[in-house]
């Protein structure tokens, strides 16, 4: 069944809260030091834990899927990744720390049949996900199911979450919008106050020639906010990222939507209530855009 883009806006913004508390929680920054990392901040293990799945890349190749960071921080954080744990073991690690996290914020929800009834539902739509072209996705959705539901509910956030990361990536490069710009154009639409995505940095050279990228083509103006074309532009972005994320989402009815919401609100609420979570970040999670009169284009 095909739905709205909103809803398949939604129902990412539902999910993402359950895989993102991943890179904040204070049992996976245990587990990453058991490992040897350094849990003085959180760059050291968010890159090995979210790029495990691919096995030991390079950083140019997580530069690439990641796209939106300075590849000078990528290449920080990478170089000594695999030197410190192996993939495996950092899986490993990822799954205990993810385990205990869901079992202390969800407490008496864990094995309820509302929560596992929105695994099964959640992993009905993973699985339906055509993972082509889209690595990260792919390297997620090989990793064998665990039998806890409420480890269930997080792998396909996880694969959910990649997939549409997967493709807006492709919607920037359609747009012919690079790493750097990404992130200008968002904070340009009022995403996040530029502080935000100063996380991925970027210097202050590399910010102010993106900012000129952009304005050359019309898409900002002198003060760094985006003109109505920039606004058009951007909305085309997302409106193809949400296009490109609505294939596996056909699986469910209208209703099962509506029920798969429901079921998800309590423990999301749950995890947001921790506080773990920043209030904004790069994702632009709480922007709405008006997709009728935008037409976005196709990614290749």
């Amino acid at each position: 069944m095909t739905h709205s883009l909103s809803t398949i806006r939604k129902m990412w913004q539902l999910l993402e809260p359950v895989h993102a508390v991943l890179y904040y929680a204070p049992e996976a920054f245990e587990e990453a030091a058991a490992l040897g990392y350094a849990v003085d901040e959180r760059w050291p293990s968010y890159f090995p834990n979210r790029a495990a799945p691919l096995g030991a890349v390079d950083a140019k190749t997580v530069s690439d899927l990641f796209y939106s960071f300075n590849p000078d921080m990528v290449e920080r954080y990478i170089a000594p990744a695999w030197r410190t744990a192996t993939p495996e073991q950092v899986l490993t690690a990822r799954r205990t720390a993810m385990d205990e996290v869901l079992r202390r914020i969800l407490g008496e929800r864990i094995g309820s049949p509302e929560l596992e009834r929105a695994a099964q539902m959640a992993r009905r739509v993973a699985e339906a996900a055509d993972t082509s072209d889209r690595p990260m996705a792919a390297a997620n959705a090989a990793l064998p199911w665990p039998d806890e539901v409420h480890m269930v509910l997080w792998q396909a956030a996880t694969i959910l979450r990649e997939h549409r990361g997967d493709g807006h990536i492709a919607a920037l490069r359609s747009h012919d919008v690079g790493p750097a710009e990404a992130l200008v154009s968002h904070a340009a639409v009022g995403a996040a106050p530029e502080e935000v995505f100063a996380s991925r940095q970027w210097t202050d050279e590399q910010w102010n020639a993106a900012r000129g990228r952009l304005a050359a083509r019309g898409l900002i103006d002198g003060d760094g906010h985006a003109t109505e074309v920039g606004v058009r532009l951007r909305a085309s972005v997302e409106k193809c990222t949400d296009e490109l994320a609505a294939g596996p989402w056909e699986l469910l009815t209208a209703d099962e939507v509506d029920e798969l919401t429901d079921l998800l609100m309590p423990p999301v609420l749950d995890i947001v209530g921790t506080g773990l979570l920043p209030m904004q970040s790069t994702l632009g999670i709480g922007m709405t855009y008006e997709y009728d009169d935008v037409e976005s284009e196709a990614a290749s």
